[in-house]
């Protein structure tokens, strides 16, 4: 039978960020590697010492400094995800404003609606000199050559312009996969006219990002970075500035330069004098061109990129220790190529220049007819100069895209430009074949380890895990950096973390790590997991099971072979060995970490353990399995002969390291239940012989929680109707359906898809609505589910929802068209990776899109019940007590919805479904416990602290205290800190909160409405301005603290109780760390959060 009709939403948002406590069941995802410990960081902790990577910063100053800022970003790229999150946030840049973040699709035209919007007549001239952003990779440039060409153009008359171009893209053809890309944009700009500046570290990256913001307001900019390694690495920069010193440097430096120039002044001249005044208000010593080596050279390679400044420069000065007489000379604001700064920078000694210019491919390489384009530049500039009566000769040293530079390839290149061996060959105490002689870091202040895992494995976030700890420790300095390989056993990483009480700047990967970790036995007889091994190191191997007499069977003879060789320390991790672990393999990643600390640095392994558990509150599971560890941890004594054993002439040489070809792991197919389509015939035997055929009825089979029928009783909008964000309160009556809850918990929604949506899908695909479709229980396959095909599409199939890659896989088993089948298979493989991040995140593609677009591939209906994913409930905080309400259940939503390129009106599903329920209208729902609870006394206080929607528990909260009050029970002190963007649109049950407080219930309530004056005030400054009250109650008074709604006021929240707890510990006389403080609290369930 068909269920009652309810109206619902379109398809899910992208990458939705809920503004309010919306939660959806748990789901496995990696951590982006473009943000520090693949960790969101709020932008207001983006300051002074801090842990981040380039492109955060990146983002940070685009973010701070922009009217506007259109993003490029193909799948797993990420180069706007931090702007984006603070964009949805309505996180305020250095004008006060929201900066508007759009992520736009890469294609023909691409950066027209950027062209747009600069030269509209509708366009604010108030922003007329507020600088307009672009976030892209390399390989979007030639789509946005057309619009930009004509920026260009008109740019005098334009808003200035950066873009931001991560160096970038990837080249199917290549060895490694991604490719580091700095031809196209030094083409790019010669041939556009624009300017481009060069990092050379992530060290450097925000003043030059901010430098290149600058010299937009002369030229249209460029700020280009290495994209793969440097760009993504999480490493700790000391002087962050934050976004008002962004500003106020912007602002001074703009100001200065526009009252001091002169009417025509050329552009080289401009630019030299800007670079001077921003080295004059930073202090720093920044140049056109960087020279680094030997006083007097005889031969200076010409570099240009941020791997190749950064190695060249450390290797010639390494090599400069035994008097070498090399050189290298850094571009580092590329055009303008100022040449009377060029020769000014380059020594006159001079006999010798090599130009590292990077071509397209080893095609180029190869070919005499090709010169780089750098080559082009430094030539004529030497040629033409005055300088030498006998001008030094200019070698152009080619490379492809695809090299990936390490010291010694740097140093081969200098080779190139002396007579005499400037490495002699040495096999080296470290493992590296000339160790002694390129020894970039000093090793003594230096601590290395390399990991190799499965992307698959458990325990492959173990390492970004520990990073994250080592980095607990302000006298170091630590950098994780994270590599994938999606063409090695289905999905292959390498994390390589470098620890160091100085900074490190190591463009390279690992040559003489401490210690490796192999997360799989399969791996090493895939790749040689030893090549950067010191002499001496230590190994771990995840090997289950295997018996010490085994080992020499189970260990590859390479891997032995170089074990002896290296004289290395070799352990044994098995995770079968400890029950829990073997019952519950997400416990592996804190096994494995454990192993790592007892290996690696037994000495610090019990402060190591507390720093784990700082990240995620495992103390107890860490400290179980720490106690256990003996039983899958051991030593093995390997026999000397392994290091002299002779391998086989036909043994495959393995490869040394991985290629990069993505940012992710692979995201993997699973297995899929088959189903079948009956007619009306098999429903009606099942009911007319149940116990023939053990039918039994429920309200929704398909669902593995328990469901109840309500209905709706209330459904008011609490933000007015010509407010952007659409808040409402919708109250559902419980009647006889036998719900019940407890405070703080959620309720789990189970919408249903748009009726006429429905109904046309039906008639497209010819569809018979009446039809039975039989499906595999999820919890016993072997129980059939029957529903119409009506039913399975309005309750049951996300037909409307965002189709992942293995769908685009599965359907192409059934196109018959070959042009329609291969551009499927290509969606869901790793080479459509970028087109297919653009059909789910910009154009927000559904499943029924997607039958619709292939016309060819028409799977039969239980086909289509098998291959698209089932609709999952979405989870809200209750707003109401049952014991003040019995009979009722309240919730607070914000409405989530985008317009997608085609001009779509789009909503998240559930949030649509509820806003468009009319009063009587039944809902499926289910409960689902929370975090959220009260305190077990009735006079502990409660200090709330809630964003939004985040309101929501803490309303439940409000009345159960306000009841226990009117039954004339004693209450502790209720402190309630609500934050929003404006009074009169967002303070949502004011009147409630008000009354509350008259009746005194609420003893404090601070509001905050961050845009309703001049000065921002966020939730964190109510509250330091009532810390004394806070000191009271959280701490003297034992009250607990919970914070709802969206996780970036959490550090500056967390710094108020610190503060708080530093102050009570000082007045007391005691000595007290406040973080350890919050971690104890945290056990005791008073430090609550609940944040998304």
């Amino acid at each position: 039978m068909r269920l009652p009709l309810l109206e619902s939403s379109g398809p899910v948002a992208p990458q939705e960020h809920h503004r309010g406590p919306e939660k959806r069941d748990h789901e496995s995802s990696q951590q982006s590697s473009s943000l520090p410990f693949g960790q969101p960081l709020s932008l207001p902790s983006i300051a002074g010492p801090t842990y981040v990577t380039a492109q955060v910063l990146i983002q940070q100053v685009a973010y701070t400094l922009s009217d506007r800022l259109w993003a490029y970003s193909p799948d797993s790229f990420d180069l706007d995800l931090a702007a984006k999150s603070w964009f949805k946030d309505g996180v305020p840049n250095a004008r006060g404003h929201p900066t508007n973040v759009q992520s736009m699709d890469i294609r023909q035209g691409a950066a027209s609606i950027a062209l747009g919007y600069i030269f509209s007549k509708d366009f604010d001239l108030k922003k007329r000199y507020i600088p307009q952003t672009m976030l892209a990779p390399a390989s979007a440039l030639p789509y946005l050559r057309d619009a930009l060409d004509q920026l260009s153009l008109l740019y005098t008359v334009a808003s200035p312009f950066v873009a931001h171009i991560a160096a970038v893209d990837y080249a199917g053809g290549s060895a490694t996969g991604l490719v580091t890309d700095y031809v196209s944009t030094m083409s790019f700009a010669e041939e556009l006219g624009f300017g481009v500046v060069s990092s050379f570290s992530a060290y450097e990256t925000q003043h030059m990002s901010l430098f290149a913001t600058l010299l937009a307001t002369v030229v249209p900019a460029i700020h280009t970075y290495d994209g793969i390694g440097i760009g993504r690495e999480t490493t700790r920069v000391i002087d962050v500035l934050d976004e008002a010193g962004l500003g106020n440097i912007y602002k001074a430096i703009s100001h200065e330069s526009s009252n001091s120039g002169k009417r025509h002044e050329g552009l080289d001249t401009k630019v030299a004098r800007l670079l001077k005044l921003f080295n004059g208000e930073l202090g720093t010593t920044y140049d056109l061109f960087e020279y680094q080596g030997h006083s007097t050279p005889d031969s200076v390679l010409v570099v240009f990129g941020t791997v190749e400044s950064s190695l060249a420069s450390q290797v010639a000065s390494s090599l400069g220790r035994n008097r070498a007489r090399i050189g290298v000379l850094s571009v580092r604001v590329y055009r303008p190529f100022v040449e009377d700064a060029f020769l000014e920078a380059l020594p006159k000694s001079v006999r010798n220049i090599g130009v590292l210019g990077q071509v397209h491919d080893s095609h180029d390489v190869t070919d005499d007819n090709v010169h780089s384009i750098l080559y082009g530049d430094v030539v004529a500039a030497v040629t033409f100069s005055d300088r030498w009566s006998q001008p030094p000769t200019v070698l152009d040293v080619k490379y492809p895209r695809e090299r990936v530079w390490s010291p010694v390839l740097i140093a081969a290149v200098f080779q190139l430009l002396v007579e005499k061996p400037i490495l002699q060959l040495d096999e080296g105490a470290n493992g590296s074949r000339y160790a002694s002689q390129l020894q970039l870091i000093d090793p003594a202040n230096l601590q290395q380890y390399t990991f190799w895992d499965l992307d698959e494995s458990p325990s492959a976030m173990a390492p970004t895990m520990l990073g994250q700890a080592l980095s607990k420790d302000s006298a170091s300095n630590v950098t994780v950096k994270t590599a994938h390989d999606n063409l090695i056993q289905g999905g292959v990483s390498r994390t390589d973390i470098r620890k160091s009480k100085k900074a490190v700047e190591a463009a390279y990967a690992i040559e003489a790590a401490d210690l490796v970790y192999v997360g799989a036995e399969s791996l090493l007889k895939s790749i040689n997991v030893l090549n950067g091994l010191r002499d001496g190191g230590k190994v771990i191997i995840k090997l289950s099971g295997a018996k010490d007499d085994e080992l020499e069977h189970k260990l590859p003879i390479q891997f032995r072979k170089a074990l002896g060789a290296k004289r290395a320390q070799l352990y044994i991790l098995d995770m079968l060995a400890i029950e829990s672990v073997a019952n519950d393999c997400s416990l592996e990643t804190y096994l494995t970490q454990l192993a790592f600390l007892r290996v690696g640095l037994s000495n610090l392994e019990r402060i190591g353990i507390q720093k784990l558990a700082s990240i995620n509150g495992t103390t107890e599971t860490l400290g179980n399995l720490a106690q256990n560890l003996d039983k899958a941890l051991r030593q093995i004594e390997f026999p000397e002969t392994w290091g002299s054993e002779v391998l086989e002439k036909d043994v495959h040489t393995l490869p040394l390291d991985i290629n990069v070809n993505s940012f992710t792991g692979f995201a993997k197919s699973e297995t899929q239940t088959p189903s079948s389509l009956e007619n009306w015939k098999a429903a009606a035997k099942s009911l007319a012989f149940k116990e023939a055929y053990g039918t039994t009825s429920a309200l929704r089979p398909d669902v593995s929680v328990k469901t109840y029928t309500v209905h709706v009783k209330e459904n008011r909008r609490l933000t007015p109707l010509t407010y952007e964000r659409n808040i409402f309160h919708i109250e559902f009556d419980l009647g006889d359906s036998g719900l019940k809850y407890d405070i703080g918990e959620a309720l789990g929604i189970h919408a249903e898809n748009d009726e006429l949506e429905v109904q046309e899908f039906i008639k497209f695909y010819k569809l018979d609505p009446e039809d039975i479709v039989q499906v595999p229980s999820r919890d016993d396959p072997s129980i059939l589910e029957n529903r119409t095909v009506y039913q399975a599409l309005m309750q049951n199939l996300d037909l409307f929802g965002r189709p992942p890659k293995r769908f685009y896989e599965a359907l192409a088993e059934f196109a018959d068209n070959p042009d329609e089948k291969k551009e499927l298979l290509t969606l869901g493989g790793p080479e459509g990776a970028t087109e297919f991040k653009r059909r789910a995140e910009v154009d927000t593609i559904t499943y029924a899109d997607v039958l619709l677009e292939y016309s060819s591939a028409h799977p039969s209906f239980h086909d289509i019940a098998r291959i698209v994913n089932p609709m999952k409930r979405r989870e809200y905080s209750i707003a109401s007590c049952q014991k003040v309400t019995p009979k009722t259940i309240a919730l607070m939503i914000v409405v989530v919805g985008w317009v997608d390129p085609k001009g779509r009106d789009r909503f998240g599903q559930a949030t649509r479904f509820l806003n468009k329920l009319r009063l009587g209208a039944a809902v499926t729902v289910s409960v689902k416990p929370s975090v959220m609870k009260l305190p077990p006394k009735s006079t502990q206080p409660l200090i709330m602290a809630g964003l939004g929607t985040g309101l929501a528990p803490f309303r439940a909260f409000v009345q159960h205290r306000a009841m226990e009050k009117e039954q004339g029970k004693e209450i502790g002190a209720v402190l309630l800190y609500m934050g929003s963007r404006h009074q009169r649109e967002e303070y949502c049950y004011g009147e409630e909160w008000e009354a509350y407080q008259d009746a005194g219930v609420i003893t404090l309530l601070g509001r905050a409405f961050s845009r309703d004056q001049p000065q921002k005030i966020y939730i964190q400054d109510r509250m330091r301005q009532t810390i004394d009250k806070i000191t009271q109650a959280y701490l003297k008074e034992e009250g607990a603290f919970y914070l709802c709604g969206p996780t970036w006021p959490v550090p500056d929240v967390t710094s108020v109780l610190e503060e708080a707890i530093a102050r009570n510990a000082k007045a007391s006389g005691k000595r007290m760390d406040p973080p350890k403080e919050i971690e104890r609290l945290k056990d005791q369930a008073r430090y609550v959060l609940e944040v998304y």
